[in-house]
């Protein structure tokens, strides 16, 4: 089965993008919705978070989501060590659900794959862009968050840049009808490059 990754900086609209491919019947993992259930759900993994972060981290057998952001976007070394334990155990998880798919392909929607994963565990890569004003925006109205803690939050993150070399494909997310249009060329390319791969 082809492993395909869907990536995007924040506000850049890759689950906008995922939900198009799955209107195409294409399953599609997304790694942050799993990754808050695994921390959760998994006694080890909650161990581990509760060892990094303290007891705070949850409430209620929940996750203390802002307690969490507060502390691990103010200190990148944090961050680093909560995704060194939160991403094997997303991995893992992906791996088992995708013995289950029965499509051509399958997408790992991902916000870090190019900081956190091996980009060489796909067969391709699609990078979902747009431009930062836009992003900054779309984010301050979902998250309900300012301006400055945005750009923050986006220079965490690695420049469009340095990751369309390695990208196999890019969508421009800006014209949700465009956006779709180019959804429906890249999965026509990928069923055709599909058996190749394969």
């Amino acid at each position: 089965m082809v492993l395909v990754g869907l990536t995007g900086g924040i506000g850049s609209g890759k689950s906008t993008v995922a939900k198009y491919f799955e209107k195409l019947d294409v399953p599609v993992y997304y790694s942050d919705t799993e990754a808050k259930k695994l921390m959760i759900t998994s006694k080890s993994l909650k161990k581990s978070l509760i060892k990094l972060l303290g007891k705070k981290a949850y409430i209620n057998d929940s996750l203390n989501k802002k307690y969490i952001a507060k502390k691990i976007f103010n200190d990148a070394e944090l961050l680093n060590e909560m995704n060194a334990l939160v991403h094997p155990a997303v991995r893992k998880h992906f791996m088992k659900w995708v013995a289950d798919q029965e499509a051509s392909y399958v997408i790992q929607e991902t916000a870090l794959l190019f900081e956190n994963l091996n980009p060489d565990f796909y067969d391709a890569i699609i990078l979902v862009t747009a431009p930062e004003k836009e992003r900054v925006e779309r984010v301050m109205l979902r998250d309900n968050s300012t301006k400055d803690a945005v750009i923050n939050r986006i220079k965490m993150q690695g420049k469009d840049a340095d990751k369309i070399p390695f990208s196999h494909y890019i969508i421009e997310n800006l014209e949700l009808k465009k956006t779709e249009q180019k959804v429906e060329e890249v999965h026509r390319a990928l069923l055709d490059n599909s058996e190749e791969i394969c």
